[in-house]
């Protein structure tokens, strides 16, 4: 091999090093960048003439995993949706009270309704008594108050869940975006022949955070340009000419392109409606927001996440709560009355009516019973009626026990005369639209009826945290697999800067002997 040979081999070792340098030093500085994917250089041998001329310098490659990432993107989705889920939903656990024997827990539905038997109990035995009879009062406001707490508590945490839809909007316009101006790059790079390694590092990095804000998944093309899908497939554009526009129509990377939404203040009356939008292409039949791109709706395929799960809860899970309490708020008014003590009322002269034709029954043990009218909001509504506020010897006149003994009996009653019929809670054709139902019985007695809305709604809470325990588990595991493929290890890393040192030295001995030895030549001739 002559010298001429020699420097070259040795030279390309010494740019082969100086590349590997790099690509480790980033490695490193980067070891605790969440999503980052470790980097490899890649070296190739350089033959010309079938003899060896050293090495060639590659582009630098992403130790990834393809199916693994994108499961751990699936896991992100459920973990952040969970999260959100839980949290919201603690704000309704904290003025539910426990339905438990030994949570300590006295301001359950159960409880305070309980309250109001045992003071009608009292009555009866003293009914010309003052303070038996203002006991009556005070715990029937009490119970008041407490559903009065609870459908404030839906109202406010639903609201909050359209303030954090509107918020995540914006985050994911942010994300896919990024996704579409980093693509660019990557795209003009490689048709030049560039290293797009950094660049693919920065968007996955955007990728893990959009995958915590909705479900989603991608596809790399050939020129290295990114294809973004919701979890049913629904392509998520990342720059204007994936959807036939010029790019020069949108400014990236935006926080209001390429979903819509719009702010609004929700009332109890309003809901999400899939049937289409209204003339200002973003509001729904039913008054809430929809979430569109290009002008068509397509909120019911952005599931997963931190926007999946206020969807949910905006759309299903607060609604189906106040309506069980709405249908909790109509029975109560509705037995009271029908034993002679109109003792709730919803504050007005016209109370929420039983139209005709509206009990159906699918199971004779279990009938259902749709929504009267006038029921939606009604628990914001329910006060104690001034005919007994302003005289509450109304409730035992001249010491009469009767009306207090029919109510603990009728009204407190759980055989059938008592619970089904005309006198069964709402059970279906709930809430604004008319397709929310309890989920149980209308057939039980009122006590009976209260546990259960605590129930089923601390159920509903229970799962939230139950499944964010296991997703995260998961969640855990398949971060633990993705970082043994693409994750850096430090120590792996600093092993690899002394292999390195040792190879830039011998190739630098090379270099140094080849040009003392052109020296000794030079001096020789001379």
């Amino acid at each position: 091999m002559d010298l001429i040979s020699s420097l070259s081999i040795a030279t390309s070792g010494l740019n082969a090093v100086t590349s590997e340098y790099a690509v480790v030093s980033n490695n490193v500085a980067n070891s605790t960048t969440s999503g980052y994917v470790r980097e490899t250089a890649t070296l190739y041998s350089d033959v010309v003439s079938g003899q060896g001329n050293g090495v060639r310098v590659g582009a630098t490659q992403l130790n990834i995993n393809t199916a693994l990432q994108s499961s751990l993107y699936t896991q992100n989705a459920k973990v952040a949706a969970y999260t959100a889920m839980s949290n919201s939903l603690a704000a309704v656990s904290s003025v539910q009270g426990s339905t438990s024997a030994n949570s300590g827990s006295t301001a359950t539905l159960a409880d305070e309704l309980g309250n109001v038997q045992t003071a009608l109990t009292t009555l009866t035995s003293t009914p010309q008594s003052s303070a038996a009879q203002s006991k009556v009062i005070s715990n029937a406001s009490s119970l008041v108050d407490t559903i009065h707490t609870l459908a404030t508590t839906y109202a406010q945490q639903r609201q909050a869940t359209q303030d954090n839809i509107s918020a995540s909007v914006s985050t994911i316009n942010t994300d896919l975006t990024q996704i579409g101006e980093i693509s660019q790059q990557i795209v003009k790079l490689k048709i030049v022949g560039g290293d797009t390694s950094a660049l693919e590092n920065q968007r996955l990095g955007v990728m893990s955070s959009l995958s915590s804000q909705v479900s989603v998944s991608y596809t790399e093309k050939s020129n290295g340009d990114m294809i973004v899908t919701t979890a049913d497939g629904t392509k998520l554009p990342t720059r204007p000419d994936q959807t036939g526009l010029d790019d020069s129509t949108v400014t990236i990377p935006t926080s209001t392109w390429p979903l819509t939404t719009k702010d609004t203040t929700l009332t109890s009356s309003m809901y999400y409606s899939a049937t289409g939008v209204t003339a200002d292409g973003i509001t729904t039949s039913g008054g809430v927001p929809a979430i569109t791109l290009n002008g068509k709706d397509i909120t019911t395929h952005l599931t997963g996440g931190t926007l999946g799960a206020n969807v949910t809860l905006r759309d299903q899970t607060y609604p189906q709560m106040q309506a069980q309490l709405d249908s909790f708020s109509y029975t109560l008014m509705n037995r009271f009355s029908s034993a002679g003590m109109a003792l709730f009322t919803n504050g007005t002269a016209s109370s929420p009516s039983t139209p005709s034709g509206t009990v159906t029954t699918t199971d004779p043990t279990q009938p259902t019973k749709d929504a009267p009218i006038g029921l939606v909001g009604l628990s914001s509504q329910i006060t104690v009626s001034t005919l007994y506020t302003a005289d509450p010897t109304t409730l035992a006149k001249d010491g009469d026990t009767t009306l207090a003994t029919t109510v603990l009996s009728d009204t407190y009653g759980t055989s059938s005369s008592y619970v089904s019929g005309s006198l069964a809670a709402p059970t279906s054709g709930l809430g604004p639209d008319g397709g929310q139902s309890t989920g149980y019985s209308g057939s039980q007695g009122l006590v009976a009826l209260a546990t259960t809305l605590t129930s089923n709604q601390g159920a509903t809470i229970s799962d939230a945290s139950t499944n964010l325990t296991s997703a995260t588990y998961v969640q855990t595991t398949l971060s633990a697999q993705v970082a043994n493929v693409s994750g850096v290890n430090v120590n792996n890393e600093m092993a690899k800067v002394v292999t390195l040192q040792n190879s830039f030295t011998a190739n630098a001995k090379i270099i140094s002997t080849v040009q003392t030895m052109f020296q000794a030549l030079m001096n020789a001739i001379s």
